[in-house]
C-alpha cells in the first residue's frame, strides 16, 4: 500500500485520485470529515464517500489500490481504515441533492468534502432525525473548531422542522 494511505487524509486522497482516472468523482462525508475539522478530536476508522458511479466501477477502481469488497465496505489488509460508498445522492437531512463546498489539498490531490458548515448540518441531521447524541457532540466539536455559518444552519434546521433540537445544539455550544 502507498504510504500516504496510513492516515485518513492520505487515504482520502488515494481514494479520490484513483477513481478519477475512470471519470468517477466522489465526495468525502461522515465522521472522517469531523476528524479532519477537529484535528482528530473525534477519530473515525472508516471513510464514507458519496458517488453517483455504480458499485462495479467503484470496485474496479478500489481493487487497483488493493482494496477488496467486504460487505458494504472495502478493506485492505495493510490499512487500518475501511472505505464505504453509501448510496447517494449527497444530502443534508431532507435537503438533496447537495453540492459539497469543501476542499482539502493533500499533496497534488484535491479531495472534495463537506464544508465545515455542511459537516455540522450533516451531523445535526443524524441528531435531529435519529436522536444520535454522538453526532450532536461531533457537530458541537466542528462548530467550536471551525468557522461555520450559524444563519445557514439555523435556516436549514427550521426547514428540517427541528428548531427545538437546534436550540439544544446552541445550548451545548454556549456551555463550552
Amino acid at each position: 500500500m502507498k504510504s500516504p494511505a496510513a492516515t485518513a487524509k492520505g487515504l482520502a486522497a488515494l481514494v479520490t485520485k484513483e477513481p478519477r482516472r475512470d471519470g468517477i468523482s466522489a465526495v468525502l462525508t461522515g465522521g472522517t470529515v469531523v476528524s479532519i475539522y477537529t484535528n482528530n478530536q473525534y477519530e473515525s476508522r472508516d471513510l464514507d464517500f458519496i458517488s453517483s458511479a455504480d458499485r462495479a466501477r467503484i470496485s474496479a477502481a478500489m481493487s487497483r489500490i488493493g482494496f477488496r469488497p467486504h460487505g458494504r465496505s472495502f478493506v485492505h489488509e495493510e490499512c487500518p481504515y475501511t472505505v464505504e460508498f453509501p448510496t447517494g445522492p449527497l444530502a443534508l437531512g431532507e435537503r438533496q441533492p447537495v453540492k459539497a463546498a469543501g476542499r482539502l489539498q493533500v499533496g497534488s490531490t484535491v479531495v472534495q468534502l463537506l464544508s465545515p458548515t455542511q459537516c455540522v448540518m450533516d451531523r445535526l441531521a443524524w441528531f435531529f432525525h435519529n436522536n444520535d447524541r454522538q453526532c450532536l457532540d461531533q457537530a458541537v466539536a466542528v462548530a467550536e473548531s471551525q468557522r461555520v455559518s450559524m444563519n445557514i444552519i439555523r435556516d436549514w434546521a427550521k426547514d428540517e422542522g427541528a428548531e427545538e433540537k437546534f436550540e439544544i445544539f446552541l445550548n451545548f455550544l454556549k456551555k463550552k
